[in-house]
């Protein structure tokens, strides 16, 4: 039997393997799972179908849609980072799985990088809608502030800081999205909890991946603006700060934690993120910053499993 992917026809999937490297899919999926565990933890059970189909389906948009508009708005910058040779493919680096910056490579066009981005927004807002007016009010701040982070990449490192709330949007749309009324002792533990996991893990890590280049095009990063050894600091202690809230929301949500799920929890903290950040801090050198932010992609799906694992159990 003729299999699905076979059936396409190679240049579709070329074109669709092209547009999921801008929306960089395979992080995306993987980031996905913040949302989910976030609604689950609001709740301490499943939503309905309905909601969880619509929420799955809107999640997915919004991740596709803010990382596109990431490339969309980061052109130019992209193009001259791409000119001095930043940016390699088949390295051992999770945003690098397909081909990275497709658009600033010369492999997708800016129209249909901008109709790809503008597709999957129009999903988003429809489902942010259905599933709750301030869902949609949060992605299009969210739209708002991405767009803004890249357009300060020269102005101050601090940008980081806006990075940071970008990334708990996604979350704190699905505890609305599940809870009209949530806990006002819950959602900030959350927001501190993704907030300090982003910056630790994810954005410092990431511009050290690409420090070289940074300093060519004078762009104002952690790692750049305030040295390697300064970075690897602020990095550990966000992400210590990221262990010690991700016992708090445990203790705030509504689901039971038994003393061996907590020890689970404090394992996967270490293994994730203290462990490689710690590496970090000794060698301060570009594979272990990609080592860090690989492992620390993995965090919130890691905690997924124990929140399922914590339901069903």
């Amino acid at each position: 039997m003729t299999s699905f992917a076979s059936a396409v026809p190679a240049r579709i999937r070329t074109d669709l393997k092209l547009f999921f490297a801008l929306s960089r899919t395979p992080h995306g999926i993987i980031d996905m799972a913040t949302p989910a565990l976030a609604a689950l933890l609001c709740l301490g059970h499943f939503p309905s179908p309905a909601t969880t189909i619509i929420g799955l389906i809107t999640v997915f948009a919004g991740y596709t849609a803010v990382y596109a508009l990431n490339d969309v708005v980061d052109l130019q910058t992209d193009k001259k980072k791409v000119c001095m040779g930043g940016y390699c493919d088949g390295e051992d680096f999770l945003d690098g799985a397909l081909i990275r910056h497709p658009m600033a490579k010369g492999a997708l066009s800016l129209p249909a990088g901008l109709i790809w981005t503008l597709g999957w927004s129009t999903i988003a807002i429809a489902g942010a809608w259905w599933l709750n007016p301030v869902c949609l009010y949060i992605f299009l701040a969210g739209c708002v502030l991405e767009g803004l982070y890249c357009l300060l990449w020269r102005v101050t490192p601090w940008r980081s800081i806006i990075n940071g709330v970008v990334k708990t949007m996604g979350a704190v749309a699905a505890v609305f999205a599940v809870d009209p009324s949530p806990s006002m002792l819950f959602l900030p533990v959350l927001f501190l909890w993704i907030f300090f996991w982003e910056i630790g893990g994810q954005n410092i890590p990431n511009d050290w991946t690409d420090i070289q280049e940074d300093r060519c095009v004078k762009a104002q990063t952690i790692p750049v603006k305030l040295g390697l050894r300064r970075a690897a600091v602020i990095s550990l202690g966000t992400l210590t700060a990221t262990l010690f809230l991700n016992l708090m929301l445990w203790w705030v949500s509504p689901l039971p934690a038994s003393p061996l799920l907590l020890m689970a929890a404090l394992g996967v903290n270490i293994w994730l993120l203290l462990r490689p950040a710690l590496q970090l801090a000794e060698e301060r050198e570009r594979e272990a910053a990609m080592n860090l932010f690989n492992k620390a992609s993995y965090y919130p799906f890691a905690t997924l499993l124990l929140v399922l694992a914590a339901m069903l159990f």
